[in-house]
């Protein structure tokens, strides 16, 4: 059986160091539990890459994976909030990274 697939959504424009801390700790702390993981702060590591080149980069991996992990403050991203959208839309599971639980 292959191992779960994490997507990590979360905000990152106007954060400091693009919130990329965050995302490398989720990530590793995914990995350590056996996860796959696509994490959006390795996909596009150029801070000075443009939000829509960074999309589709990070849109074509959501797409293969099976769940997505999301980071405090995602509904106030539009990256965020796109990326969870398409995964409700493709029947993916999404949790919360703040509570382990689905958003409502």
């Amino acid at each position: 059986m292959k191992p779960i697939r994490y997507y990590v959504a979360g905000p990152m424009t106007g954060l400091a160091e693009l919130n990329f801390p965050a995302f490398h700790a989720e990530a590793a702390r995914l990995r350590a539990q056996g996860f796959e993981v696509e994490n959006p702060a390795e996909i596009n590591p150029d801070p000075t890459a443009g939000w829509q080149e960074c999309m589709r980069a990070d849109i074509a991996r959501l797409v293969t994976c099976d769940a997505v992990l999301l980071l405090p403050g995602w509904r106030q991203s539009r990256g965020a909030s796109l990326e969870a959208h398409i995964a409700k839309a493709l029947g993916l599971v999404l949790v919360e990274a703040a509570t382990g639980v689905a958003p409502s």
